[in-house]
């Protein structure tokens, strides 16, 4: 085993052996947490001046061939780094085959990585939360670390899922000295073209209920109608009853939160189908939604078959809650597929409005939910009242990559056909820099995660793509 890596740069702060689990996908290593000091503001010299911020940073080095292997770099998205480490066991299947050092990076406002402690969102702050200074803080983090541990010729290869996913093809693209290669899983791209439908996210969650069973989706739209009906009513009471509320609904306000509560469950559960159980949004099931829409058929009252389907997800497999918060437990933000909650939401919540296009509401007509609707319109008055921004949905076309994909390259994207992302992915192109890999029977990023006896045929061919794109790269 390889000396422990002296990091100069960053400041140690300590070291967490976590214990590989078995059973749910995982590959879990240990990882070295440290703090790297990263300027506020990389792009105006007067905002800021010399101010920094302390970067959380996790390392593994046992397996990497010093100053000769390659860097196996994840692009960190819209949370805490180490859920990201916990849930990417592909990475550390793969790198005692290449020698390589792991390194995960926070990204900025999220986690431990504050900016701003205690003030992150008021108004002067919150702005210096955009992709482009997210990618200068990878960009910068790097070069001072292959600087200090004399690894100038290692190549670095970017791993990313989701907007992770996003990011490391957005490295490649805009730091093509910095990074060989990426990998980019479940990376909708093509959302911040301001051309590009948005409709496809609940459309694709509907036909995964229906695949899991062809009489779910009509349970499920059975169950709305008759909600719908008994709200009109007022009749608050019972529908409160029967999702085992913690605090009953007073009024039509909030009873529109409960639908939200419930589509939030039904996109959550279609975006972590796995084959097997895992916990990464919820404890959850192997293929989940198959679950829930046993729930759905086994109950003679469809609306008590919905709220245990939606209570799937926020009370997962064997949960202890006694009754739900739905004000607690999800948050109306400006990416109708969810925020999250905290400091995290509302972070992803403000990118929402500015630089990351997300998919619009629900229709009822195309998918199996109420008419929920979040057009431009609706979340531009939303943004202007939450963050006094409007969105500017072309930026991203013209700053961070050519949606045509010209001059790209050494960029892998992998989608899965279960996962409600896909269609604002890289499915097909005709540049012949870009690798292209379609996975059936893959959720989210099922790809990125750990090897498991339960993978479907073709996330493993995926990933032996995968393997193959950077030896050849």
């Amino acid at each position: 085993m390889a000396a422990p890596i002296q990091l100069a740069v960053l400041v140690i702060v300590f070291s967490s052996v976590q214990t590989i689990v078995q059973g749910h996908g995982y590959n879990v290593q240990p990882y070295k947490e440290s703090y790297f000091d990263q300027f506020v503001d990389h792009f105006n010299f007067l905002s800021f001046g010399q101010q920094t911020f302390k970067q959380r940073v996790l390392t593994q080095d046992k397996w990497w061939k010093r100053g000769s292997g390659p860097i196996f770099f994840y692009t960190g998205n819209e949370g805490p780094i180490d859920e990201f480490w916990e849930n990417t066991g592909f990475v550390f299947d793969i790198a005692p085959e290449f020698g390589a050092l792991v390194i995960f990076a926070e990204h900025r406002f999220y986690g431990k990585s504050m900016p701003f402690p205690g003030d992150n969102f008021n108004s002067k702050n919150v702005g210096l939360l955009t992709i482009e200074q997210a990618l200068a803080d990878y960009a910068v983090l790097l070069t001072s670390l292959k600087k200090s541990l004399n690894a100038t010729g290692c190549p670095v290869i970017a791993f990313g899922g989701s907007y992770g996913g996003m990011l490391s093809a957005y490295m490649r693209y805009k730091y093509p000295g910095i990074i060989a290669g990426s990998i980019a899983s479940s990376a909708p791209i093509y959302l911040l073209d301001p051309n590009f439908p948005k409709t496809f996210f609940w459309k694709t969650v509907t036909k995964d209920f229906n695949d899991a069973s062809s009489k779910c989706v009509g349970r499920v739209r059975d169950a709305f109608s008759i909600m719908n009906t008994t709200a009109a009513k007022g009749d608050f009471s019972t529908i409160s009853s029967k999702f085992h509320l913690c605090n009953k609904l007073t009024d039509l306000v909030q009873y529109r939160h409960l639908l939200l509560w419930i589509r939030n469950a039904f996109g959550s559960l279609s975006m972590m189908d796995y084959p097997y159980p895992t916990d990464f949004l919820a404890n959850l099931p192997a293929y989940p939604v198959k679950e829930a829409c046993s729930y759905l058929m086994e109950e003679e009252d469809s609306v008590v078959g919905l709220s245990k389907a939606a209570g799937l997800f926020y009370n997962g497999t064997n949960g202890s809650l006694k009754c739900f918060d739905i004000f607690s437990e999800y948050i109306e933000c400006a990416d109708p597929t969810g925020c999250g909650t905290g400091d995290a939401g509302a972070a992803w919540d403000y990118q929402a409005c500015t630089e990351v296009r997300l998919p619009q509401g629900t229709d009822g007509t195309t998918d199996m939910f109420p008419v929920l609707p979040f057009t431009d319109e609706i979340r531009q008055k939303y943004c202007f009242k939450r963050w006094g921004v409007v969105p500017r949905d072309s930026w991203g076309n013209v700053q961070l990559i050519n949606l045509d994909l010209k001059g790209a390259s050494n960029i892998v994207f992998a989608n899965g056909n279960l996962d409600p992302w896909m269609g604002g992915g890289v499915l097909s192109t005709s540049n012949p820099g870009i690798k292209v890999i379609l996975i059936e029977g893959g959720a989210h990023h099922l790809d990125l995660r750990s090897a498991n006896p339960m993978d479907p045929a073709s996330v493993k061919q995926a990933r032996v793509v995968q393997k193959q794109q950077y030896n050849n790269g």
